[in-house]
């Protein structure tokens, strides 16, 4: 049986007009050695790291702020600068953000405060600091550094990078390229959003227990084979650290290969500096 979904999928990886073509630079891993400042903006806390664009490996200690109460543009952006002065960086910084973020230019704030929709985040963050940022979403980041430098290395044809916390974020690589933007987080699952259905912040809130939420999950999982057929599916997020998987990997059954993230708390970190990389180079 013809497979329509793989057809439609591969006639998007030729169309330059869907798929970003720094991107598909990043993932195919043609960027020269340098070292970036690497930042992963999330809900609750903001990390940074210098990165090896190189090997992935960190090249300082990661360094920890809480995120502000009110995570506005300004406020997320004053501390961006606090990263900058903390690690004394002068050149090309890469960011991540809960959102779609299309052309520098954030579109969605389903996760972070309204005030970032319709931003100009690169500009932001750029005026800011004085140097080149770059920013794109922080699941494409995570994939990113999991298919280059992670439990995804070296897989082929259709692999999803599912991050699950606060949200459920998406990365999907097509043939070891980033189709950007998926927010397969948003699937309707039971009549809502999936992430209002699966996430760990729901798992939290309902006192479920791994066996009950790893339902909810396979549901989640068994939705998207349904829709794409993926040959591998790596699941991240919090939800992906060794201790957590034992108690419910095993309540778990798909039909693609079924990874679980290495990088952990560094992926976005590292997905951001290697996206920064490829962009100082145009």
């Amino acid at each position: 049986m013809v497979n329509r979904n793989r057809i439609r999928l591969n006639a998007l990886s030729n169309c330059p007009n869907e798929v970003s073509t720094l991107l598909l630079r990043l993932t195919s891993n043609r960027w020269t050695h340098v070292d970036i400042l690497g930042i992963d903006i999330g809900g609750t806390g903001i990390k940074a790291a210098i990165v090896d664009t190189s090997t992935g490996a960190l090249k300082s200690e990661r360094h920890r702020i809480r995120t502000p109460e009110s995570a506005t543009p300004q406020a997320v952006s004053a501390v961006v600068v606090e990263m900058m002065d903390h690690f004394k960086w002068n050149g090309p910084i890469g960011c991540t953000l809960p959102a779609r973020v299309e052309h520098g230019i954030v579109h969605t704030a389903a996760n972070i405060h309204a005030d970032w929709i319709e931003t100009e985040v690169d500009s932001l963050f750029s005026i800011a600091t004085g140097q080149k940022v770059t920013v794109l979403n922080d699941a494409d980041a995570a994939g990113l550094a999991s298919v280059t430098f992670g439990a995804g290395k070296g897989r082929m044809g259709t692999v999803f990078f599912i991050t699950v916390g606060t949200g459920i974020g998406s990365a999907m690589i097509l043939h070891g390229k980033l189709v950007p933007g998926t927010e397969l987080g948003h699937l309707q699952l039971k009549g809502r959003s999936a992430e209002l259905y699966a996430s760990a912040r729901v798992k939290k809130e309902k006192e479920l227990t791994w066996k009950k939420w790893a339902k909810r999950f396979q549901k989640y999982l068994h939705m998207l084979e349904f829709l794409f057929a993926p040959d591998a599916i790596i699941v991240g997020g919090g939800v992906s650290r060794p201790a957590k998987i034992r108690e419910y990997a095993k309540y778990l059954n798909t039909n693609a290969e079924l990874l679980f993230a290495t990088l952990e708390n560094e992926a976005g970190i590292i997905g951001a500096a290697c996206a920064a990389a490829v962009n100082d180079q145009n």
